[in-house]
């Protein structure tokens, strides 16, 4: 069994389409419907992947966690070093720098669910940080 392969320019297709009898044209709508869905769909979740995955992903490795930690603790005992200061400051930078990639990949996400940032950080459960 051979196959014919036939090039139609999207007028020549509309006008194709224009023939159809109204149940043919709705039911034709309805394929061409959930092909556009499917292929949005397909995108939209390896665009969510990628934003959940930088949401995800810890401001600090667990070794630059556990120094920033000490780092703290040695500056509120008000026994840190000139240098240790500028280690905490140089880990600070490195985590805040990171949380604005978050925050935007959180916005991002918001804004392709069409929902409020509040609402997917429930939905997400990520709680804001506290500080005082």
């Amino acid at each position: 069994m051979s196959s014919i392969s036939i090039e139609l320019s999207t007028e020549q297709l509309l006008q194709a389409v224009e023939r159809l009898s109204a149940q043919e044209l709705a039911a034709f709508a309805a394929r061409v419907n959930a092909l556009h869905e499917q292929r949005v769909t397909r995108r939209l979740d390896q665009t969510e992947t990628n934003l959940l995955l930088r949401i995800n992903r810890p401001s600090l490795t667990p070794e630059e966690q556990s120094r920033f930690d000490h780092l703290v603790a040695r500056r509120q005992n008000e026994t840190i070093s000139v240098d240790e200061l500028q280690e905490l400051i140089a880990l600070t930078n490195k985590a805040e720098a990171s949380d604005v990639v978050r925050l935007q990949a959180i916005q991002s996400l918001a804004q392709l669910r069409s929902t409020s940032v509040q609402a997917l950080m429930a939905t997400l459960g990520i709680k804001a940080p506290r500080y005082g």
